[in-house]
Protein backbone atom coordinates (compact mmCIF):
# COMPACT_ATOMS: atom_id res chain seq x y z
CA UNK A 1 0.00 0.00 0.00
CA UNK A 2 3.02 2.22 0.27
CA UNK A 3 2.90 3.35 -3.37
CA UNK A 4 -0.56 3.77 -3.73
CA UNK A 5 -0.02 5.71 -0.10
CA UNK A 6 2.53 7.97 -1.71
CA UNK A 7 0.62 8.10 -5.18
CA UNK A 8 -2.92 9.68 -2.72
CA UNK A 9 -0.05 12.16 -0.94
CA UNK A 10 0.74 13.73 -4.68
CA UNK A 11 -2.28 14.03 -5.88
CA UNK A 12 -5.21 11.78 -4.77
CA UNK A 13 -8.22 13.01 -2.86
CA UNK A 14 -11.40 12.39 0.03
CA UNK A 15 -14.70 13.77 -1.12
CA UNK A 16 -18.08 13.59 0.99
CA UNK A 17 -21.03 13.39 -1.06
CA UNK A 18 -24.75 15.50 0.47
CA UNK A 19 -25.61 11.88 2.30
CA UNK A 20 -22.31 11.94 4.60
CA UNK A 21 -20.69 8.57 2.51
CA UNK A 22 -16.57 9.49 2.12
CA UNK A 23 -14.81 8.56 -1.14
CA UNK A 24 -11.19 8.86 -1.85
CA UNK A 25 -10.05 8.74 -5.71
CA UNK A 26 -6.59 8.70 -7.84
CA UNK A 27 -6.43 9.59 -11.54
CA UNK A 28 -4.01 9.22 -13.54
CA UNK A 29 -3.54 8.62 -17.43
CA UNK A 30 -1.78 5.22 -17.71
CA UNK A 31 -4.74 2.62 -17.50
CA UNK A 32 -2.24 -0.06 -17.09
CA UNK A 33 -0.71 1.70 -13.32
CA UNK A 34 -4.04 1.95 -12.43
CA UNK A 35 -5.44 -1.32 -12.77
CA UNK A 36 -2.27 -2.30 -10.58
CA UNK A 37 -2.74 -0.18 -7.83
CA UNK A 38 -6.65 -1.32 -7.89
CA UNK A 39 -5.12 -4.50 -7.94
CA UNK A 40 -2.68 -3.97 -4.53
CA UNK A 41 -6.12 -2.45 -2.31
CA UNK A 42 -8.11 -5.18 -3.71
CA UNK A 43 -10.98 -3.10 -5.37
CA UNK A 44 -13.78 -4.54 -7.15
CA UNK A 45 -14.80 -0.71 -8.34
CA UNK A 46 -14.71 0.06 -11.86
CA UNK A 47 -12.30 2.58 -13.48
CA UNK A 48 -14.21 5.38 -14.65
CA UNK A 49 -12.69 7.45 -18.16
CA UNK A 50 -13.06 11.26 -18.61
CA UNK A 51 -11.01 13.74 -20.82
CA UNK A 52 -8.48 16.49 -19.15
CA UNK A 53 -9.40 20.21 -19.29
CA UNK A 54 -6.28 21.30 -20.06
CA UNK A 55 -4.46 18.55 -21.86
CA UNK A 56 -7.21 17.02 -23.19
CA UNK A 57 -6.09 14.17 -22.63
CA UNK A 58 -7.74 10.66 -21.60
CA UNK A 59 -7.82 9.84 -17.79
CA UNK A 60 -8.81 7.19 -15.93
CA UNK A 61 -10.17 7.78 -11.93
CA UNK A 62 -10.85 4.96 -9.48
CA UNK A 63 -13.22 6.23 -6.64
CA UNK A 64 -13.71 3.93 -3.60
CA UNK A 65 -16.33 4.59 -1.01
CA UNK A 66 -14.78 3.31 2.23
CA UNK A 67 -15.23 5.04 5.61
CA UNK A 68 -13.09 2.22 7.11
CA UNK A 69 -10.14 3.79 4.74
CA UNK A 70 -10.39 7.38 3.95
CA UNK A 71 -10.78 7.13 8.19
CA UNK A 72 -7.01 5.48 8.11
CA UNK A 73 -5.93 8.23 5.89
CA UNK A 74 -7.20 11.03 7.54
CA UNK A 75 -5.22 9.59 10.56
CA UNK A 76 -2.29 9.83 8.60
CA UNK A 77 -2.79 13.72 8.31
CA UNK A 78 -5.17 13.67 4.72
CA UNK A 79 -8.16 15.39 4.95
CA UNK A 80 -11.50 16.66 2.24
CA UNK A 81 -9.46 20.08 1.67
CA UNK A 82 -5.89 19.06 1.04
CA UNK A 83 -3.69 21.87 2.67
CA UNK A 84 -0.40 22.96 3.36
CA UNK A 85 -0.60 21.30 6.59
CA UNK A 86 0.23 17.49 5.83
CA UNK A 87 2.96 15.57 6.15
CA UNK A 88 4.52 12.63 5.63
CA UNK A 89 3.23 9.78 6.90
CA UNK A 90 4.53 7.27 9.04
CA UNK A 91 5.65 4.90 6.51
CA UNK A 92 7.51 1.82 7.90
CA UNK A 93 11.70 1.80 6.55
CA UNK A 94 11.07 -1.15 4.57
CA UNK A 95 8.44 0.37 2.16
CA UNK A 96 9.60 4.39 2.68
CA UNK A 97 11.17 3.53 -1.25
CA UNK A 98 7.64 2.85 -2.29
CA UNK A 99 5.78 5.33 -1.09
CA UNK A 100 8.42 8.20 -2.48
CA UNK A 101 8.41 6.24 -5.57
CA UNK A 102 4.51 6.59 -5.88
CA UNK A 103 5.19 10.68 -4.44
CA UNK A 104 7.25 10.94 -7.94
CA UNK A 105 4.81 9.79 -10.25
CA UNK A 106 2.65 12.24 -9.73
CA UNK A 107 4.40 15.35 -8.13
CA UNK A 108 7.75 15.89 -10.00
CA UNK A 109 9.09 17.07 -12.35
CA UNK A 110 12.93 16.18 -13.70
CA UNK A 111 15.07 19.03 -15.51
CA UNK A 112 17.50 17.61 -18.05
CA UNK A 113 19.75 19.04 -20.82
CA UNK A 114 23.37 20.33 -20.56
CA UNK A 115 24.83 21.96 -18.17
CA UNK A 116 27.65 25.11 -18.63
CA UNK A 117 25.96 25.78 -22.43
CA UNK A 118 28.46 28.41 -22.75
CA UNK A 119 31.72 26.37 -22.32
CA UNK A 120 33.45 24.36 -25.11
CA UNK A 121 32.73 21.11 -23.17
CA UNK A 122 29.53 20.92 -21.52
CA UNK A 123 28.14 18.03 -20.36
CA UNK A 124 24.44 16.70 -19.60
CA UNK A 125 22.67 17.32 -16.42
CA UNK A 126 19.73 16.15 -14.20
CA UNK A 127 17.50 17.31 -10.88
CA UNK A 128 14.87 15.29 -9.56
CA UNK A 129 12.34 18.10 -8.41
CA UNK A 130 9.27 17.18 -5.71
CA UNK A 131 6.93 20.06 -5.59
CA UNK A 132 4.50 19.92 -3.01
CA UNK A 133 1.97 22.87 -1.31
CA UNK A 134 3.31 22.31 2.29
CA UNK A 135 6.84 23.12 3.06
CA UNK A 136 6.86 20.64 5.85
CA UNK A 137 6.23 17.62 3.79
CA UNK A 138 9.08 18.49 1.59
CA UNK A 139 10.70 19.14 5.07
CA UNK A 140 10.24 15.82 6.26
CA UNK A 141 10.69 13.78 2.77
CA UNK A 142 14.35 15.33 3.08
CA UNK A 143 15.29 14.15 6.43
CA UNK A 144 13.92 10.72 5.04
CA UNK A 145 15.54 10.44 2.71
CA UNK A 146 18.86 11.64 4.23
CA UNK A 147 18.79 8.75 6.76
CA UNK A 148 19.54 6.81 3.50
CA UNK A 149 22.55 9.14 2.70
CA UNK A 150 20.72 10.97 -0.07
CA UNK A 151 22.19 14.31 0.43
CA UNK A 152 22.60 17.58 -2.12
CA UNK A 153 19.43 18.84 -2.06
CA UNK A 154 17.32 22.13 -1.12
CA UNK A 155 13.98 23.17 -0.07
CA UNK A 156 12.85 26.80 -1.90
CA UNK A 157 9.48 28.88 -2.80
CA UNK A 158 7.82 27.77 -6.23
CA UNK A 159 6.41 31.24 -8.47
CA UNK A 160 3.47 29.67 -7.48
CA UNK A 161 1.35 28.76 -4.46
CA UNK A 162 4.19 26.12 -4.00
CA UNK A 163 7.79 24.60 -2.55
CA UNK A 164 10.22 22.46 -4.20
CA UNK A 165 12.55 19.86 -3.04
CA UNK A 166 15.36 20.06 -5.62
CA UNK A 167 18.32 17.34 -5.65
CA UNK A 168 21.76 17.95 -7.62
CA UNK A 169 22.76 15.07 -10.19
CA UNK A 170 24.75 12.65 -8.13
CA UNK A 171 21.52 12.47 -5.23
CA UNK A 172 19.12 12.01 -8.32
CA UNK A 173 21.02 9.26 -9.56
CA UNK A 174 21.60 8.09 -5.46
CA UNK A 175 17.28 8.52 -5.73
CA UNK A 176 17.23 6.76 -8.62
CA UNK A 177 19.22 3.44 -7.26
CA UNK A 178 16.80 3.78 -4.15
CA UNK A 179 13.91 3.74 -5.65
CA UNK A 180 14.60 1.49 -8.82
CA UNK A 181 17.33 -0.85 -8.29
CA UNK A 182 16.48 -3.52 -5.48
CA UNK A 183 14.66 -7.22 -6.16
CA UNK A 184 11.25 -6.89 -7.15
CA UNK A 185 9.25 -8.97 -4.49
CA UNK A 186 5.92 -8.02 -4.88
CA UNK A 187 3.55 -6.57 -7.33
CA UNK A 188 3.91 -3.15 -5.41
CA UNK A 189 7.93 -3.36 -5.47
CA UNK A 190 7.74 -3.20 -8.96
CA UNK A 191 5.28 -0.17 -9.96
CA UNK A 192 5.91 2.60 -11.14
CA UNK A 193 5.41 5.24 -13.96
CA UNK A 194 7.84 4.13 -17.33
CA UNK A 195 7.96 7.57 -18.55
CA UNK A 196 9.63 8.71 -15.53
CA UNK A 197 12.12 5.89 -15.40
CA UNK A 198 13.06 6.12 -18.66
CA UNK A 199 14.19 9.55 -18.75
CA UNK A 200 16.90 8.25 -15.71
CA UNK A 201 17.76 5.67 -18.06
CA UNK A 202 18.42 7.59 -20.98
CA UNK A 203 20.59 10.15 -19.06
CA UNK A 204 22.80 6.75 -17.75
CA UNK A 205 22.92 5.84 -21.00
CA UNK A 206 24.36 9.09 -22.05
CA UNK A 207 27.33 9.08 -19.59
CA UNK A 208 30.76 8.32 -20.74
Amino acid sequence: MAYVLGFFAADGYITKNNRGSYFFSVEIADLNLLENMKRIIQSTHKIGVRIGKENKKQLYRLQIGSKEICNDLKELGFSVAKTGNITVPAVPAQYFRDFVRGYLSVKSIFQSGLAHKERPHNSSTIHVVFTSCSRGFLHELRRRLRLYLIFGSRVYKGDGNYYRLVYSVKSSLKLYDFMYNYPVLSIENGLFLLRKRVIFERFIQMQP
